[in-house]
Order: structure tokens, then C-alpha cells, then sequence
């Protein structure tokens, strides 16, 4: 016992050694030690309260994501750095010493620490200012992306490919940054294209104005505008501006009216001119030209342009949708959004998609190969689907459990849409839910089944029943895809 009071006793007069002298404070190993621990606890503690503010009570309180980053920071900053000071003087730490450490390495200070001081104060400049905000979109110095975190020495933003970027506060203060989310996430689109100048100009503006409008992501107010805005060398020149919520979704949204431009002007029979060139020759043919003398004859020789054939197994995939009966009838921009909406799936063969009792959470349709259908609870083959079939619908438009089990016979190549995308697809357009219940009108004996069903499982609420299946099928489609049809 000896041993250990006398091992305490040395480390005690170890710890309590004087080092030196910094004003009347005498600073020595255990004051140190016990200053890196109050740093360790004041860090972490602070790191916990800006959590805590900025995901739980800031956003209980309604507060944005933008305004709660800031106020968070705030408060755990300066709240860190008020406990540190008390923690220092109940330590016996003189703050008057400060001035002499101060006076000591002013010099230091003002030269080594330069950066990260010019970054401290654009931090709190960014924090107090609110000119940037956690979740703002932002285009700066080659980057564009959305800002994450504000902190007090940098900033960090996400670009568009995932990175994430870590930039100096200084830089965003002093360098020009445009915040597309400043004043709201309203932003304008400029689309340019030209079209023959046989085109009825009034015509074009229709076609431009209607594929706006039939564009969701595409703001009904400030209203799309389409400006003839010159006779340029290819054909009429036309400008449609439009505005949409959220310019990061900027190449989505061209990309979309795009599609729907094309669509609408090839409806109404309006040419986009293909660029023309002349190909001049010098007299082919080697020989002189009369009266040209030394001259070398030039003519115009228009250049050709290649028939492309077209691969039939690009339709492949349309073809098929336009076999379900739920798609027969939708135009060639609806079939695109659905087209966008899935994603390819490739089975090896025996490979098993799903079972009986899964949970139904993808429509199907086979592109390529032929998939096995059978219930193996009682060993009962039901069929064998081929390219162009599809299967799985009913059970990702209900939200109902899968009734059979599907296996690839050979190496399948499916389209999928599962309930992410087909919420979006129903979401951008609620014409094909519409024509998704008129034809499931024409199965009512199977809705019925299912609907009895799900009642025995206690899986139908009270407001959502109905006698009528249909309108069972409305009202479940509208709660489960959050739809007002």
C-alpha cells in the first residue's frame, strides 16, 4: 500500500511542477493537462449543441435549414468559447495574463495566423450575414453544387457528381458566387432553337408554349414565353424561356423540354433545318476550261447525306409498353417519362426474382429471354412469360404481397419501374393513374379478391374501403402515392 501512496505522491508532485510564468499564473504539467482536457470536453460539447439545435429543436421550432445552421453555430460557438473562459478561471487561470501572452506573440499571431484569422472572420462575416445558407445552390469559381456545412474556418459543398468540396470561408466572402437560392429557388431557362423558314411562326410559338406547359417541372407562373428573336442563316430563331423551382435540376429539365419540343413540332410537320454545306471542286476532271485560261473551273457540289437504318431493337423497349394496356394509350411523352422512370435488370438463368409473400415493389417486362411463374407452396407451374409480356403490376399498384414466384428460365433481360419511380411517374403526370384505373375497371372480379383479402390481413383502412373495388382501387392508389385524382 506504501508503494502505491508514494507512486501518488510523485505523480502529484510531477503534475504540480512548475514550468514557468505566465503573469501571476504559474503554469505546470497538471494545469496543461487539465487545460487539454476542458478543450477536449468544450469541442465536443459544442459539436453536441449545434447538433442537437440544428436536427431537433431548431427544426421543431419551424425554423428553415438555412437559419438553423446559422443560429446553431452561433449559439455553440460563442456558447463554447463563454465556458472555456469560466472553465479557466475556476482552474485559477488570470485572464489577465492573456495581455502578456498576447504582447508576447502579437507579432506571430498577426503573420503565421493571418489565413485561418482572415477565414475565422469570413466564417462569422457568412454565419451573421445569411448571404449563404446550408442548402443554398451555388455556382462559384468553376464549382456548382449545393452548400452542406458552414463552419467557422471553411465551407463545404456538394457538387452536382457527389464530391464534396471544402473551401475556404475567405474565398466565398472576397470571390463572386452566384446563390440561385438567395431570394426563393425560382430560376429562368433559356431554350434556343431555329426552324425552317417555311414555318408558320405562330404555329412554332403554339408548339414551343405547349411543350412548356406539358412539362410539370416547367412554373405556370412567371408563364413561359416564346420570343422570335431573328433570321439567322439556318431558319427562324426562337427563344423559350421558362421558369422552373430549382435550377439544379437544370440539364433534367432541358433534357425533358427538349424531348417535348421535338415531339411538338414533329406533330405539327415543322422542319428543324439540318446545316447545309457547299463543297467546291476544282475541276475534277484535270483538263482546262475555256475561256477560264490558267484558271481552274469551281463548281458547287452538295454534299450527301448517309441513310442511317434504323435498329429495330431500339423500339424493342416501346413496342413492349405499348403493349401493356395500362400504356396503350399514352403519347410518345408519356411513354418517355415512363421509360425514365425504370431501369434494366439482367437474371442469369435460375435465378429467382422474387417469391410468393414479397413485398410487391416493381412492375416488370420482359425485353428479352422468358421467366418461369409458378407458387411453390404447392408446387403448381402457372405460366411462362416471353419478350414483350409484363407481370407484377397489380401487386406494386396496391401495395399487396407478391401471390406467385418468379424464376428465370435463361439469361432475361427485364424493365423494371419500381415504387420510387412509379410514384414519380404518377406524380408528373395523374392522366396515367386515371387511365391506370380504367383499365383495371375491366378486372373487378380480381380486384374484388384482392380487396377481400387484404380485409381478412387487416391491411385496408376504414376510409380507404369501398363496396365498389374501382373506387377501392382510387382511393388506395391516392393514399399510397399521395395523388388527388
Amino acid at each position: 500500500m506504501s508503494w502505491f501512496q508514494a507512486a501518488g505522491q510523485s505523480l502529484s508532485a510531477l503534475l504540480q511542477l512548475p514550468l514557468f510564468r505566465l503573469g501571476e499564473t504559474i503554469i505546470s504539467p497538471g494545469f496543461l493537462l487539465q487545460l487539454l482536457v476542458y478543450t477536449v470536453l468544450v469541442y465536443l460539447g459544442s459539436q453536441q449543441t449545434k447538433r442537437f439545435l440544428q436536427h431537433h429543436l431548431l427544426g421543431r421550432l419551424g425554423i428553415d435549414q438555412g437559419n438553423r445552421s446559422t443560429i446553431a453555430g452561433l449559439i455553440s460557438y460563442s456558447g463554447g468559447a463563454l465556458l472555456f473562459v469560466v472553465l479557466l478561471q475556476s482552474a485559477g487561470f488570470n485572464l489577465n495574463s492573456l495581455a502578456v501572452l498576447a504582447g508576447a506573440l502579437g507579432v506571430g499571431v498577426g503573420l503565421g495566423l493571418q489565413s485561418i484569422t482572415k477565414n475565422v472572420v469570413g466564417g462569422l462575416n457568412l454565419l451573421l450575414e445569411h448571404k449563404l445558407r446550408v442548402g443554398d445552390f451555388i455556382e462559384f469559381d468553376g464549382l456548382t453544387g449545393h452548400v452542406v456545412e458552414i463552419a467557422l474556418r471553411s465551407a463545404v459543398i456538394r457538387t452536382l457528381d457527389g464530391a464534396h468540396v471544402i473551401v475556404p470561408n475567405s474565398d466565398l466572402v472576397e470571390k463572386r458566387v452566384i446563390n440561385w437560392h438567395y431570394n426563393g429557388l425560382a430560376a429562368r431557362l433559356h431554350i434556343r432553337l431555329s426552324v425552317a423558314y417555311n414555318s408558320d411562326p405562330l404555329l412554332v410559338t403554339e408548339a414551343l408554349l405547349d411543350a412548356a406547359y406539358s412539362e410539370p417541372m416547367v412554373l405556370d407562373e412567371p408563364a413561359p414565353t416564346a420570343l422570335l428573336t431573328g433570321m439567322g442563316e439556318r431558319g427562324l430563331e426562337f427563344d423559350l424561356r421558362v421558369w422552373v423551382n430549382g435550377y439544379e435540376r437544370e440539364w433534367d429539365i432541358r433534357s425533358a423540354l427538349n424531348y417535348a419540343i421535338e415531339y411538338k413540332l414533329r406533330q405539327r410537320g415543322i422542319e428543324i433545318p439540318v446545316p447545309q454545306r457547299d463543297l467546291w471542286l476544282r475541276n475534277p476532271e484535270g483538263g482546262a476550261v475555256a475561256g477560264l485560261g490558267d484558271r481552274a473551273e469551281l463548281r458547287p457540289v452538295k454534299t450527301a447525306q448517309r441513310s442511317v437504318p434504323i435498329d429495330p431493337k431500339l423500339t424493342l423497349l416501346q413496342e413492349a409498353l405499348r403493349r401493356v394496356s395500362y400504356f396503350t394509350n399514352l403519347s410518345d411523352l408519356e411513354l418517355r417519362r415512363t421509360i425514365e422512370c425504370g431501369y434494366r435488370q439482367r437474371l442469369k438463368p435460375g435465378e429467382v426474382l422474387f417469391r410468393e409473400d414479397d413485398p410487391g415493389n416493381a412492375f416488370y417486362i420482359v425485353l428479352s429471354g422468358s421467366v418461369h411463374v409458378f407458387v411453390a407452396a404447392i408446387d403448381k407451374h402457372l405460366t411462362d412469360l416471353g419478350a414483350g409480356d409484363f407481370f407484377g403490376e397489380l401487386a406494386l399498384m396496391l401495395d399487396i404481397p407478391r401471390t406467385a414466384t418468379v424464376r428465370a428460365n435463361e439469361e432475361t433481360l427485364l424493365f423494371a419501374i419500381n415504387r420510387r419511380g412509379f410514384t414519380q411517374l404518377l406524380r408528373d403526370d395523374p392522366a396515367i393513374a386515371d387511365e391506370i384505373i380504367r383499365e383495371l375497371s375491366v378486372r373487378q372480379e380480381e380486384l374484388s379478391d384482392r380487396q377481400t383479402e387484404l380485409r381478412v390481413k387487416g391491411l385496408i383502412t376504414a376510409d380507404e374501403d369501398d363496396a365498389n373495388p374501382v373506387q377501392w382501387v382510387r382511393k388506395r392508389i391516392e393514399r399510397l402515392f399521395d395523388l388527388v385524382l
